[in-house]
């Protein structure tokens, strides 16, 4: 599998396409990535840059990440809404599935949680695209557990057990199969908690 990663530092920070392709290898998986990031960016910046664009267009990719700036969609989901579409029939013509990364709320602000969930299921309702519902798994996490933390020290940006959920909600989004079961080498994430981690990507993505 051919992944193309298009975002800014919640994809980077702890290197998710990378952790993801970990995961998938102790399942048989083969999986490479590239990632076109930068700081803050958001779509409509990836966009008018061009890097990304000329990325899809070499049809290399099976399928192709979007992640928008973290708080647009909570801001201006019309103008989020927006952005994806620029993207999508590139994306399709390169012969790639478009894939949405619904991240999530910042630590002092878990309400906004819903509003960042209605913006990504609305657009991956109209275009098609596959949606990885990290940010639901997130809530769904920090509802019923304290540790490991998932957010970073700053509040935003995913700690490496954030990292790690995410990856395990791509993972079964991808693949269609469950994580439980599979490895975790993350500092100070016990066992346990890397398997309740598991199981809240896989009801996350099979419910």
């Amino acid at each position: 599998m051919h992944l193309l990663f298009i975002g800014n530092s919640f994809t980077a920070r702890n290197d998710l396409p990378g952790r993801l392709a970990k995961l998938a290898a102790e399942r048989g998986h083969r999986v490479t990535h590239d990632l076109i990031s930068a700081g803050g960016a958001s779509l409509r910046a990836h966009w008018n840059k061009g890097s990304a664009l000329e990325a899809i267009g070499k049809g290399r990719y099976d399928h192709v990440v979007l992640q928008e700036q973290s708080t647009l969609p909570i801001r201006n989901a019309r103008r989020f809404h927006e952005n994806v579409r620029l993207f999508i029939e590139p994306i399709r013509a390169s012969g790639a599935t478009p894939v949405l990364y619904l991240t999530w709320a910042r630590r002092n602000a878990p309400a906004t949680q819903r509003a960042l969930t209605d913006a990504y299921t609305a657009i991956a309702d109209e275009t098609g695209a596959l949606l990885v519902p990290v940010g639901i798994a997130w809530a769904a996490y920090l509802a019923g557990h304290a540790r490991p933390l998932l957010h970073d020290k700053d509040l935003s940006h995913p700690s490496p057990a954030g990292t790690y959920l995410a990856a395990c909600v791509f993972f079964a989004a991808l693949f269609h199969a469950t994580p439980v079961g599979l490895g975790c080498d993350v500092a100070g994430v016990s066992g346990a908690e890397a398997q309740a981690m598991q199981q809240v990507a896989w009801r996350t993505v099979s419910g």
